[in-house]
């Protein structure tokens, strides 16, 4: 006999091994869409909205693919969620995190078809996870005493970063670019301070970094074209009420005289507030707003610089950059703090004119001009740069490093074999499979480079397992895609972030076990519209 029936009819609920391989199903389903953007010579995928101007997208960018998708499996949205909290936390590492946890759950779902509880599997997964992040700690290297070898170190970490990402031709150029625009910030995290300007036309080795601050709009006509010293109102006001603009209302008048007067008080409101914009002893006055032809002809005869139409994120870095605020009343001049600069010029990028600020009171302030061949080429490009300048500023927080290349995977996973062959019950199982997940991801990385992954990684396996003496032993046995096989890590000058690292297998060990935590999946009923 049936049990009593709790939820609505239209609700749904799975339970026990169903929703446990409806959840596995959907996870590894996610880890295996991004799989093969992993690595130096991973593919890239084309996204295409719905919408009407079925916009473009091509990117190799595990957050940026899967935040793309409409997901319905609920596990699948854990995964799509870590990947973007990796994304937010340090910039990179966002398909490693992904399809080491899918591979942690193809390990679990393996075991837990020879019966092996979950809690088990977790509790295993947990010492594993915590085994290797020692591991990773112990073999972490510090140079942040001596400056020449911790530079070097971070242009090794921003040429790593970009050798998985569309910019790996030009990778020397750009991690060049990206450790002098970090070293600007003095150990501030803020990326906010350093613009990146994307223009069409070049190639992206054309693209530079300009101290100072670039805002990609053009001055008024008549107005003055370079301003030495300037005095910066920041602003987001109307500067449009020289025209009569009143909707949904009606106004009667005995002839066009009337309408003459309407106007010529208007005009005078807008003289009024020119007047007061300027005797806040201002040079340069830059507004949120479009700025009309009185106002802009004001300006211009007492000698002031207008920009008009400064997008949201223009104008909120400007203010920033210069020390100002954004003002939006003119009362009270007192109350109003201006930005500063040295020099306020119109330079030409391209075919295009725009408006360089230099000598900002902020001084680490800078901008990279991106050039390209198109419109797709620089949103990647734009991407791939700012994860490089989001892993370099977490790396001058914490400047550990460690060698890449699928090395730090294998050497975790022979530390847990060995932690695993010491633990008695079944929580060894669950070790051994961990590891076996770890090493998926060198196997990955040589798939993606059309190479023999498990000669690849049995190399690799034989090379950690040498010994001290040995005069062959490499100090860091990783992948090389370059020449097809097995190399030292440490010759080649592959490094990565250690913090990314770490981030990379806690999150996807915690992904993992919430996942497998799961015995029942409910889905709610669709509210019903009132009256049906």
């Amino acid at each position: 006999m049936a049990g009593p029936r709790i939820l609505q009819d239209d609700a749904v609920e799975e339970k026990g091994d169903r929703a446990r391989m409806a959840s596995f199903v959907g996870a590894i389903a996610v880890a295996d869409l991004v799989r093969t953007t992993l690595g130096p010579k991973g593919m890239d995928k084309i996204l295409q909205s719905t919408g009407r101007q079925k916009e473009v997208m091509v990117t190799n960018d595990g957050a940026t693919i899967l935040k793309s998708l409409h997901v319905d499996n609920p596990a699948a949205k854990v995964l799509v969620d870590i990947s973007k909290v990796q994304d937010d936390e340090v910039g990179d590492g966002t398909t490693s995190v992904v399809v080491l946890a899918g591979e942690l759950l193809r390990e679990a779902e393996r075991l837990m078809n020879k019966k092996i509880h979950p809690m088990t599997i977790i509790d295993g997964y947990r010492k594993a996870a915590e085994c290797g992040r020692a591991a990773l700690e112990a073999m972490a290297r510090n140079n942040s005493g001596d400056p020449a070898k911790f530079h070097e170190d971070l242009i090794r970490i921003a040429k790593t970063t970009l050798s998985s990402k569309i910019v790996s031709q030009d990778k020397d150029h750009f991690a060049k670019l990206a450790v002098d625009a970090v070293l600007r910030l003095k150990g501030s995290t803020n990326l906010a301070s350093i613009q990146i300007i994307k223009k069409p036309g070049g190639s992206l080795k054309d693209s530079f970094l300009d101290e100072g601050f670039i805002l990609d709009k053009k001055i008024g006509v008549g107005q003055p074209k370079r301003i030495e010293n300037a005095k910066i109102l920041v602003a987001n006001t109307a500067m449009d009420v020289d025209k009569i603009k009143i909707y949904g209302a009606r106004v009667r008048v005995d002839g066009m005289g009337k309408v003459a007067e309407i106007e010529a008080a208007e005009k005078e409101k807008m003289r009024e507030k020119c007047r007061k914009i300027i005797a806040h002893g201002i040079n340069c006055f830059i507004n949120r707003q479009l700025i009309y032809n009185l106002p802009e002809e004001i300006f211009a005869d007492a000698g002031v610089m207008a920009i008009e139409h400064a997008d949201f994120d223009g104008i909120d870095r400007l203010a920033l950059v210069t020390g100002g605020e954004i003002a939006s009343t003119f009362d009270n001049p007192e109350s109003v703090k201006l930005g500063e600069c040295k020099v306020i010029e119109e330079i030409m990028i391209g075919e295009d004119k725009l408006i360089h600020f230099s000598g900002v009171a902020m001084g680490e302030a800078c901008t990279i001009v991106l050039r390209g061949a198109s419109s797709h080429l620089l949103d990647e490009a734009e991407r791939s740069l700012h994860d490089a300048l989001c892993v370099l500023t977490q790396a001058v927080v914490d400047s550990r490093v460690i060698w890449g290349g699928g090395w730090p995977e294998v050497m975790m996973a022979r530390h847990v074999d060995e932690l695993g062959k010491k633990t008695p019950g079944k929580k060894s199982l669950a070790m051994e499979s961990f590891a076996t997940a770890l090493r998926a991801i060198p196997s990955i990385i040589a798939e993606n480079a059309g190479l023999d992954s498990a000669d690849l990684v049995a190399q690799m396996r034989a090379e950690h397992f040498k010994e001290e003496g040995d005069e062959d032993r490499m100090l860091a046995p990783g992948i090389d895609v370059v020449s097809c096989g097995v190399a030292d890590m440490e010759k080649l000058g592959i490094y990565e972030s250690f913090k990314v690292k770490q981030s990379v297998l806690l999150s996807a060990t915690e992904a993992a076990e919430m996942i497998l935590r799961v015995d029942q999946i409910v889905k709610c009923a669709p509210r019903r519209r009132e009256g049906m």
